[in-house]
């Protein structure tokens, strides 16, 4: 049997070493467009503040590992731009030699991920504007950091958005985040987002809200000013960080079915629509299990999970990926926020009718030395008391309530059963009434 995977980091190589694992001597080819595999691309910021020493540390197996322990012919710099599914064909170019290829498939899988978005905004290829995603993006943002650079702008803010911005102020620059929307990171809703924007204007975080960018200008060919829609801004740094669209476009004539931003459509074993053909990964839908349809969550532990699924199907053992509740968590400066479920505006979108719990707990036994305060937030159904969703911010323990109302959510469970939960209590790490089953507690 031969399988190609399009794509050498979390879903392509997860698929691979499954059939590794499970199926004796097969032929794998991988393709990756770029030089590096298996790396974490959630940890790129963290090399930019210095708190991860060097992009090294963020790679779990090299390329050379994958040819020479697992023998897969694992290939760089090799961009797929065509698929063939009635000939079971995969076409590209080798970017090394710019020479066409073409391979023949029994089995492939498309995991190419997500691409950021660059808008066409005039001035866009001006240097010092970047975008965040590979290793070679990063390296090429500190080269442009080693420029005497003292103020940043950061287009959105998202995920990578906020990141960023703790990690350029670790370093001493002055940061502004230009944002299109009324708040930061629209994950989560209004009333706690007005958290994140207190911690950003406690750090020195400019924050410039329901602004639109319109244009870039520089000087000698580097970005000296933004100009928006109410106003221009000195820069000398520019990221961009407004999303990312899943890297599909060139799929378009194969006959696969879409999801509405071109992520592609793929039911619980991660088969597509075409035969012998899988996708899973960051170019995948994922099936929400609260919303209860296909949704897009472009996530490192779902593209794990997905590629391991895909390569267990892939060699023929059955396993299902039983979805997702929409679980992240990002640390910003002092702040831990995280989310599960659903927030108001995406009940309101289902046409869901919910109450709201929220409140003030402690992480800890109050008695107990330096307890921090949380802020909590619970959406259920107002007919059945199912919880819906849960926002947790805090400066500690937002990890662990976050788990467990995702392990809730995962099971259905109403805001009345959270109160039976057996949560673990000793004064160091709670209080006798987990900040949970307080707040469940207040729907009385």
């Amino acid at each position: 049997m031969k399988y190609v995977i399009i794509g050498g980091d979390a879903a392509g190589m997860s698929a691979a070493m499954q059939i590794v694992r499970n199926e004796e001597n097969p032929t794998i080819i991988t393709l990756e467009r770029g030089g590096y595999y298996s790396y974490a691309q959630c940890g790129l910021p963290y090399v930019v503040g210095g708190h991860i020493p060097t992009t090294e540390k963020l790679v779990a197996r090299d390329v050379e590992t994958f040819r020479e322990k697992y023998k897969i012919d694992a290939r760089t710099y090799h961009e797929v731009n065509q698929i063939d599914p009635n000939k079971k064909t995969v076409s590209g170019t080798n970017l090394k030699n710019n020479e066409r290829f073409t391979i023949e498939y029994d089995k492939l899988l498309i995991a190419t991920g997500a691409d950021p978005v660059l808008p066409n905004w005039e001035g866009r290829d001006l240097k010092g504007i970047h975008t965040i995603k590979t290793i070679p993006d990063i390296k090429d943002l500190q080269e442009n950091l080693g420029r005497q650079v003292k103020k940043a702008t950061i287009i959105g803010g998202g995920y990578i958005g906020l990141e960023m911005a703790e990690n350029l102020v670790d370093i001493g620059l002055e940061v502004a985040i230009i944002e299109q929307q009324n708040q930061l990171a629209t994950i989560f809703d209004k009333d706690m987002a007005n958290l994140i924007h207190d911690e950003a204007e406690k750090h020195g975080v400019h924050l410039y809200l329901n602004e639109s960018v319109k244009s870039f200008e520089g000087a000698n060919g580097m970005v000296q000013k933004i100009n928006t829609d109410k106003q221009q801004l000195d820069t000398d740094l520019v990221i961009v960080a407004v999303g990312a669209r899943p890297n599909t476009s060139f799929l378009k004539d194969t006959g696969l079915h879409f999801f509405v931003n071109g992520a592609i459509m793929v039911d619980a074993y991660m088969k597509t629509n075409l035969e012998d053909v899988w996708a899973a990964g960051d170019c995948a839908t994922q099936f929400h299990r609260v919303k209860q349809k296909n949704d897009h969550i472009p996530l490192g532990t779902h593209a794990n999970k997905q590629g391991r699924v895909a390569g267990l199907n892939m060699a023929g053992i059955h396993r299902l990926f039983k979805g997702v509740t929409g679980t992240s968590i990002l640390k910003f400066f002092d702040l831990t926020l995280a989310r599960t479920g659903l927030n108001e505006t995406e009940a309101q979108q289902l046409g869901l009718e919910y109450e709201i719990i929220s409140g003030e707990a402690l992480h800890i036994a109050g008695y107990y030395p330096d307890p921090k305060q949380l802020q909590l937030k619970m959406i259920y159904d107002k007919a059945t008391n199912r919880l819906l969703g849960a926002q947790v911010i805090g400066e500690a323990g937002v990890d662990k309530r976050i788990d467990v109302l995702s392990v809730a959510l995962y099971h259905e469970m109403t805001v009345t059963e959270l109160e039976d939960l057996d949560l673990a209590y000793a004064p160091p790490y709670n209080g006798v009434w987990d900040p949970i089953q307080q707040l469940a507690r207040r729907q009385r």
